[in-house]
């Protein structure tokens, strides 16, 4: 993905996330708890893999996509992620979005 591209995606993401794609969202920290459904959309729209690493007792989801690494939602985090890139699939980042 060229650099106009990824500003472009996140942008149009950034938009779409609200209370509606995830109970845990606030006008402050917007990512909180979109990572599930926003890496479903990239590797829709992108291809690439879903990934995930493991943030205190939760997993957090993004992708990689032609051997690089894309977190949209890394934001939501106050600290420095150790990224572990683990394999993960559709099925368990869907598992990871949440209800109202």
């Amino acid at each position: 993905m060229d650099s106009i591209k990824i500003k472009q995606l996140y942008e149009a993401l950034r938009k779409s996330w609200s209370i509606e794609t995830s109970s845990k969202w606030t006008s402050e920290s917007p990512a909180k708890g979109q990572c599930g459904v926003t890496a479903l959309i990239v590797q829709e729209l992108c291809g690439g893999e879903i990934i995930k690493t493991k943030i205190g007792e939760v997993w957090h989801f993004y992708n990689i996509v032609d051997g690089k690494r894309y977190d949209f939602t890394r934001t939501q985090f106050h600290e420095t992620l150790n990224y572990m890139d683990m394999k993960s699939s559709r099925e368990e980042a869907f598992a990871d979005t949440n209800e109202k």
